[in-house]
């Protein structure tokens, strides 16, 4: 019996957002009617379950999208009738379809993935099946169809001793070029704390804070034949403009679990010890920059100044990036910027920007 810690409609269970008749274990759509409209307006998550041999196709819409295997590989194949960016010029045929080589699971290794532009109908298919993530965002530009390669996701270690974990940053700001889009997985060695210190991005400041709705997906090991738990908190934040939803969550997540964050300050994200906690942040909002910049909760953000003192958990990195992608990678000409591998320093406390997504916040 599932024990409900706060009834609230901010913490949807897997199979909980599905479509009664529909191909995905969750779907988590501003767009969404009918059990439970979501209080986001701008981010998106489906996770499709493809059977081998099985296919999806589905409709952009008005938002850009990104194909991330969890387990499996695929083919994303996108229509190039309208190839055209949001003034009407031709980009030219997207070099569809891409061949995603994937993975077999989110503790196993960085996967390469899919960009799929707004305005556009892209099929999904697989010869051995496997489970995929379509991280979406409400946008304005259409950019090109574009494959990004494992070898160029960048492994990141943020934090030391018990709050130390992995970041892939495989769509964050200042790495892959999208129009609003970003999104990045986030690996907790058991008994860790994640995202922390609670740290929120609800309110636009310049220069030092954005307003960014988010979503985390979790998937947790299993350990000696049992299934594994985590929590994640949330707490009301007072933003300056008033327009906060007072959101309040503390919840027990299992895999396929999923949190909807429109504001507040969020964390920590906790594993239970022994078993490794994966999460997916999906990000998006109406702000014309994309940018990640946080504000720590001023009575936990002393927390970094302990970091200096302890060693990166020696469990991490789970893995690393490959050094190449096993095939040529097209339509890379839209990048924001290289892609360097980044390894923060124990004794390093960046500041967040929009080329450094978060700082050590995540």
């Amino acid at each position: 019996m599932t024990t409900e810690l706060h009834n609230t409609e901010f913490h949807i269970r897997a199979r909980d957002g599905a479509d009664e008749h529909g191909p995905y274990e969750l779907d988590i759509d501003p767009d969404r009617t009918g059990k439970g409209d979501t209080p986001l307006r701008c981010a998106s998550l489906r996770i499709l379950r493809l059977p081998p041999g099985g296919s999806h196709t589905f409709a952009t819409g008005d938002s850009e999208w990104i194909v991330l295997p969890l387990n499996g590989g695929c083919t994303v194949a996108v229509d190039s009738d309208s190839d055209s960016d949001s003034d009407g010029d031709s980009d030219g045929d997207s070099e569809t379809p891409f061949e995603l080589v994937g993975r077999k699971d989110v503790f196993s290794g960085v996967t390469d993935f899919a960009y799929v532009p707004r305005d556009a109908e892209a099929r999904i298919s697989s010869a051995a099946g496997g489970r995929f993530a379509l991280t979406g965002a409400r946008c304005s530009r259409r950019l090109p169809a574009r494959h990004g390669p494992a070898s160029g996701v960048p492994v990141e270690l943020r934090g030391t001793g018990t709050c130390s974990r992995q970041v892939n940053n495989f769509g964050a700001a200042g790495v892959f070029a999208c129009d609003r889009l970003i999104a990045v997985e986030v690996l907790t060695p058991g008994g860790n704390w994640s995202s922390y210190p609670p740290h929120k991005h609800d309110e636009c400041r310049p220069g030092e804070e954005s307003e960014l709705e988010e979503i985390y997906y979790f998937e947790i090991a299993s350990a000696h034949g049992s299934a594994g738990v985590g929590y994640q908190r949330v707490t009301p934040s007072a933003t300056s403009s008033g327009n906060g939803r007072g959101t309040d969550v503390l919840a027990e997540v299992r895999s396929g679990d999923a949190v909807l964050i429109p504001d507040g300050w969020h964390g920590p994200s906790i594993a239970a010890p022994g078993h490794t906690m994966y999460y997916l942040n999906v990000m998006a909002g109406p702000g014309e920059e994309r940018a990640w910049l946080i504000c720590d909760h001023p009575d936990h953000g002393w927390i970094r100044d302990t970091w200096p003192d302890h060693p990166v958990d020696p469990r991490l990195p789970l893995y690393e990036a490959p050094d190449a992608d096993p095939r040529p990678s097209p339509n890379e000409a839209v990048e924001a910027s290289p892609r360097p591998l980044l390894h923060d320093a124990p004794d390093a406390r960046p500041e967040a920007h929009p080329e450094d997504p978060e700082g050590d916040a995540r």
